[in-house]
């Protein structure tokens, strides 16, 4: 899949994770080298491993397996000539025993076990580990590994016996000479210490002197011939540990390809269970997988933030993509990234943290666009980069194929974003791909609502403490909730209150989703027309759209007024004369609902409960209709302007 899509949703992060519970050199290459498959009945397969594995540990089950400690040095010398030492050969013995046990712990299991499969595999090498075993105790070759190394060790300590009596012998006759009463070796013979001064009343050679010169190391010629027998005999062990060690290299050497098929089993299991451990870890579990493209994440969780809130994230069925909208900070990225990860790491055969009614379909592709991207080695722009990774997203795309793109286009102009968006969408539904996008742009929940495939989904926010739930809502849009939270944020007053101003008066020409319904209507059955080839003409083909039904406008929404080319608020809902009352800059007027169109619904503007005479009275009638609902005040009145009547 592609690599940098992998890196965007920290998919090498993961793999890092499942590292850390692997316990040999195999298994963590193994873990180095996972890569998502595409492949269903071999998804299906390594899912249901690392589950065994993960049900098995649950259990309190203390799986033996092989650490390899030792054993990658081994086998990397086998066959060039080297001669093995006590060390390589008790690494290869606790390996052996450690395959044997593993091989009994998977027998005693459920034989339905996949898992358990590998563990018959593994040669006991009987032989082998039998001969380590009788000529190597301890991590030393045994006296008894064979005869002639048992008879020189014995003469050995016979030697070494004499030796010593000797050396002691000598020490008590010069004991008033000597400078401390203890023997040393210098250079393999044994010395002892004697005063500088008194050095030649001892008969022998000096070997060493201490650092200050107070000390000479005398070996006094009564043992030096005993001395001589001793090394002749070490010289002899030597030869005949060789021959031993000559022997169990051999044997290792004869049984390499068995040796190296244990250690590829053992590193399997190492790796299965690693991906299992780190499941249990996590609270990750196994899923269902299908091949219909249809995906339903029940409770998903990025498996890298502990205290994510779980999100369902559903499409596949009716439609193939979603258009997520939201406030900023209310979990939209966090969301493509965990859905990306989530069936990046599924298709690896890792568990994940989802509900195990949760299914997922196969895809062959999986390619993100999420953060800035920009580069100034590349004199790339925010925009320019993800301009860069769409491109790659328009070549790749097909079916099968998963797109997830943050806030397509914003980095550019709105209208030319807009528009760039929308092709960008209609293109990548068009070859089939699944696509799952957010945005800010009100023109792309009308398209969602209205394009075929695709789908309004929005992000829930807490309208009164301003606050993200991190819960998706699918089938409606979203808001940004940008003056509220810049206000909640301390922003100006003076400030907040002059963009509601500009956003309420400013005309913004777009493509509403009546109007955008009608046109993908159209389209769609011209499209439908010209392929049946049925030979009419254009005004033939052309559906036909039927009236209008006056438009319900409530109280807060924006529209948009054909006679004056501006925007206002609805105060007034229509009357029996289809007059509707609108606010135009502060102005009330009587307008023809026919010359009104739908501009923004209130839902769009304003939080749940939100109190619309903030934007319908001015801040003087609001002091007063408070007071009044207080207590009675003598006098006190609101008076209202004169309505103009725009017919």
């Amino acid at each position: 899949m592609h690599f940098q899509s992998r890196q965007t949703l920290e998919y090498n992060l993961i793999k890092e994770e499942v590292g850390r519970y692997a316990v040999s050199y195999v298994g963590r290459s193994l873990i180095a080298e996972l890569e998502p498959m595409s492949e269903l009945t071999a998804i299906h397969r390594a899912v249901e491993e690392t589950a065994e594995a993960k049900e098995l540990l649950m259990r309190g089950s203390s799986v033996p397996i092989p650490s390899l400690e030792g054993i990658e040095w081994v086998m990397s010398l086998l066959g060039t000539g080297y001669l093995f030492n006590e060390q390589d050969f008790t690494a290869v013995g606790v390996f052996l025993n450690s395959c044997g046990q593993l091989r009994k712990y998977m027998a005693s299991k459920d034989a339905s076990l996949r898992i358990g499969v590998y563990a018959s595999s593994l040669m006991e090498l009987k032989t082998v580990k039998a001969e380590i075993e009788r000529c190597i105790r301890f991590g030393v070759i045994d006296d008894g590994a064979s005869k002639g190394l048992e008879k020189v060790r014995k003469r050995l300590r016979v030697t070494k016996d004499r030796l010593l009596k000797k050396i002691e012998s000598v020490m008590s006759r010069h004991q008033s000479i000597l400078q401390e009463n203890l023997y040393s070796m210098r250079g393999g013979r044994y010395v002892i210490p004697v005063k500088r001064e008194y050095h030649k009343q001892v008969k022998g050679s000096v070997l060493d002197q201490s650092t200050s010169g107070q000390t000479v190391y005398v070996e006094p010629e009564e043992v030096a011939a005993l001395q001589g027998e001793l090394e002749m005999l070490t010289s002899e062990e030597a030869r005949e540990e060789g021959i031993i060690l000559s022997m169990l290299t051999g044997l290792i050497e004869r049984e390499q390809d068995a040796l190296r098929l244990n250690i590829e089993i053992t590193g399997v299991y190492d790796f299965i269970f690693a991906k299992a451990k780190y499941a249990a870890a996590t609270g990750a579990g196994a899923v269902s997988f299908n091949d219909r493209g249809y995906m339903r994440l029940i409770g998903g969780k990025h498996p890298l933030l502990d205290c994510m809130v779980p999100i369902d994230v559903e499409f596949g069925q009716g439609y193939k993509s979603l258009v997520i909208t939201g406030p900023n900070t209310g979990g939209k990225t966090v969301l493509l990234k965990m859905v990306g990860l989530l069936v990046q790491m599924a298709q690896s055969g890792l568990l994940i943290p989802a509900d195990k009614e949760s299914q997922l379909p196969v895809f062959s592709e999986v390619m993100s666009v999420i953060g800035d991207g920009q580069s100034l080695t590349q004199s790339l722009s925010t925009f320019s980069a993800q301009m860069k990774g769409v491109d790659e997203m328009l070549r790749a795309a097909g079916r099968n194929v998963l797109l997830l793109i943050d806030e397509l286009a914003a980095g550019t102009d709105p209208g030319e974003g807009i528009a760039l968006s929308i092709a960008i969408l209609e293109e990548l539904s068009r070859r089939g791909a699944n696509v799952i996008v957010t945005t800010h742009f009100n023109e792309l929940k009308a398209f969602a609502s209205a394009a075929p495939q695709f789908q309004n989904a929005r992000m829930e926010f807490d309208p009164v403490t301003l606050r993200p739930l991190y819960k998706l809502t699918i089938g409606e849009a979203g808001h940004s909730y940008a003056l509220q939270i810049a206000e909640k944020l301390g922003l100006d007053a003076g400030v907040i209150e002059r963009s509601r101003q500009i956003a309420g008066s400013q005309p913004r020409k777009q493509l509403g989703e009546q109007e955008m319904r009608l046109w993908y209507d159209k389209e769609g059955r011209r499209e439908e027309n010209d392929a049946a080839g049925n030979g009419k003409s254009h005004a033939e083909n052309e559906p036909k759209v039927r009236p209008e039904q006056p438009h319900s406008f409530e109280v807060g929404d924006v529209v948009y007024i054909s006679s004056l080319g501006r925007t206002g608020i609805v105060y007034e809902k229509r009357d029996s004369k289809g007059l509707v009352g609108v606010m135009v800059q502060k102005h009330k007027m009587q307008i023809n609902q026919k010359r009104l169109k739908p501009y923004l619904s209130k839902e769009e503007l304003y939080p749940e409960d939100y109190d619309l005479d903030i934007v319908l009275e001015t801040k003087e009638n609001r002091k007063k209709r408070k007071l009044m609902g207080r207590k009675h005040v003598e006098g006190l009145m609101i008076v209202k302007e004169k309505e103009r009547d725009e017919r």
